[in-house]
């Protein structure tokens, strides 16, 4: 059976978390695929000859939920030779056998717009940057504030496959909604979709 959902939405709006418990919940593979970005981003040197040679190992690595990976991520991602790089794999990835979730910023938009279910997962740049900020240690939030309206206005600018809800997605906005609640509303669309 091939069935895909994507996720989108931006940094720290809960769509990995959704991801995870939707996978699990139906026995689907799961793909962040902000991890395959960050591990090119991280591995420095030319980029797109980074992308084209991605390996399991570079996405094992210990240190790609780092703030400093996002960032690097964030910056390669702007680049179309990158994303081109990076497209057959995730599309190869969501029409497996045995159903696919991948979550990241244009999954319904671009590389899967054929999806089964399609959400976007959001929440205010606050409580995003706050939800970053309980994560890490050291950092002051207003930097953390700071580097996340950067990355919206990034992700949400950049020329090529630009982070924006697709026009049948679902919008899932968490601000105010507990992981539970979030979770719950993602896997009753996955359910009824499925029958």
């Amino acid at each position: 059976m091939k069935f895909t959902v994507a996720i989108d939405g931006p940094a720290a709006a809960g769509k990995g978390t959704i991801s995870r418990a939707v996978a699990g919940r139906f026995g689907f593979a799961h793909l962040d695929t902000g991890l395959l970005y960050r591990a090119v981003g991280m591995k420095g040197g030319d980029p797109v000859l980074a992308a084209r040679g991605l390996t399991a190992a570079d996405l094992a690595r210990e240190d790609l939920r780092s703030l400093e990976a996002g960032q690097a991520a964030s910056k390669v991602a702007v680049l179309p030779d990158v994303r081109a790089a990076l497209v057959a794999f995730q599309r190869a990835f969501a029409r497996r056998d045995g159903g696919a979730v991948l979550d990241g910023r244009d999954i319904g938009t671009v590389i899967c717009p054929e999806a089964e279910v399609k959400l976007f997962v959001t929440a205010s740049a606050e409580i995003r940057a706050r939800r970053r900020w309980l994560e890490l240690e050291g950092e002051a939030f207003e930097d953390v504030l700071a580097q996340v309206r950067e990355r919206d206005d990034r992700d949400m600018n950049r020329a090529d496959a630009p982070m924006r809800a697709a026009e049948d997605a679902v919008v899932l906005d968490t601000s105010e909604m507990s992981v539970e609640a979030a979770i719950a509303q993602a896997l009753a669309l996955v359910a009824a979709k499925l029958g």
